[in-house]
């Protein structure tokens, strides 16, 4: 007989794990068996001849903290009309649509999928693809308006990308809910290339029998087409402000530069180029201190702003600075820098998160190499280890030292971690931080 584990024990080392990416055609009905074989085991406490897939087995563990029922079935809880239409208005996916819809209606049709849209909320905006799939779908709560994050509906190709920012295939019973046995989906996350803020998921879902083990590529593939065509807008948008900020620019006698709402630089005079300020989080017109350029006044440009520099940036005091970083949240992170010249905050990128909590639970530091194992499992990439470390120091540059990278001793570091240590950035794979959600912040 087996005994009893606890749910997130490690499996056998010889437990194999079920790959539906690989699993041909005539497989399907068997891999979905075994994969019921498998949460049955999981979800009771014991352990399987095989394995959930680790993104999978994370993902149950954290639909089960959340107290999500397996076995109920689907409770819509949708947004009204006028919220729907407030939701798309808003959302820079919809200017995406056009390439989410040439790269996947097509095959989504063909294959009997549906394609859905998501805002970062987990809430399905848009839903197109095959009439007969979009029944079904209506059955299984996968309706427009609805919420299909992992605390609503457990693990699904919408909820767990939301979470690990990747592409994820959800198939048959590694779905948390049992009522979506009969799908398979693959979702993947597409970001903001401005500012890494996650916009939404696209997700195509479809019965078993059409499960293609090249679809989670399809998917990944049109995400970055879509990030590329956000990307050649903003492109588009800081030129326009160059046009705009150029003659205001060339009659200015000091220091002065124009930037967009997220800091990206459209034009500089009197001072070195740089390819974003780091701005706080509240920001709007009036006079500011910011760490890479010091007291500055900024006027309101369309699209951005114009920042005329009063006075040469000023290293903060040793010791007068506190930094608290909060990874409270599974999925926004923030860092809050205060001293004697006031305080802002600063959104991290999932890297930068990374980055900073290795220094805050190493305070004696760590070189690039060991922040490339611990980031990397390699300390051959120091090469990005050291570009990223270039740019935390842009707006930290006062607090921290480098060889070892560190924050200076005097200054007062708060680590904000979230209640359960499973849920620290969920979306990392770096082996030190998945240590940390074990508990481990060494």
């Amino acid at each position: 007989m087996q005994s009893a584990a606890p749910f997130g024990a490690e499996p056998p080392e010889q437990a194999a794990q079920i790959d539906p990416a690989r699993v041909a055609g005539a497989d399907v009905d068997q891999a979905a068996r075994l994969l019921q074989e498998v949460r049955a085991a999981t979800l009771s406490g014991h352990r399987s001849r095989l394995a959930p897939r680790p993104v999978i087995g994370e993902s149950w563990h954290r639909t089960i903290r959340w107290g999500v029922d397996p076995d109920r079935g689907p409770q819509p809880d949708l947004l009204s009309l006028s919220d729907i239409e407030c939701r798309r208005r808003c959302s820079p996916l919809t200017e995406v649509l056009p390439v989410l819809r040439e790269g996947l209606l097509s095959v989504a049709d063909a294959a009997r999928h549906i394609m859905v849209v998501s805002d970062a909320e987990g809430r399905v905006l848009w839903r197109e693809g095959s009439a007969t799939v979009l029944k079904k779908a209506d059955g299984m709560g996968l309706e427009v308006g609805a919420d299909w994050r992992e605390a609503v509906v457990g693990t699904n190709g919408i909820g767990t990308p939301l979470v690990v920012r990747r592409p994820v295939q959800v198939f048959s019973a590694e779905h948390y809910l049992r009522s979506l046995h009969p799908l398979s989906c693959a979702g993947a996350p597409i970001t903001d290339p401005r500012d890494g803020r996650l916009l939404g998921v696209v997700d195509i879902s479809g019965p078993l029998d059409s499960l293609h083990p090249a679809m989670l590529a399809l998917v990944g593939s049109v995400a970055k087409l879509a990030e590329a065509r956000l990307r050649e807008q903003h492109s588009t948008a800081l030129d326009r402000l160059r046009a705009v900020s150029a003659p205001l620019l060339a009659r200015v006698g000091g220091r002065a530069l124009a930037v967009d709402t997220q800091g990206w630089t459209a034009g500089v005079t009197g001072m070195a180029p740089v390819d974003r300020l780091p701005l706080p989080k509240s920001f709007g017109a009036g006079r500011h201190w910011l760490p890479a350029l010091g007291g500055c006044v900024a006027e309101p440009l369309p699209g951005g702003w114009l920042l005329r520099v009063e006075s040469e940036p000023e290293p903060e005091p040793l010791g007068a600075g506190r930094v608290v970083l909060d990874l409270r949240s599974t999925r926004c992170w923030s860092l809050t820098v205060s001293g004697s010249v006031g305080e802002w905050t600063h959104r991290l990128s999932p890297r930068h998160a990374e980055l900073l909590y290795l220094l805050a639970a190493h305070r004696s530091g760590r070189t690039a190499a060991e922040l490339a194992v611990d980031v990397f499992g390699d300390p051959a990439r120091t090469v990005t280890v050291r570009a990223e470390m270039s740019r935390i120091r842009r707006y930290l540059s006062s607090l921290l030292e480098h060889r070892p990278y560190r924050f200076r001793e005097e200054t007062d570091v708060r680590l904000l971690l979230p209640d359960r240590p499973s849920d620290l950035l969920p979306h990392s794979t770096a082996p030190t931080i998945r240590r940390g959600r074990n508990g481990d912040h060494r």
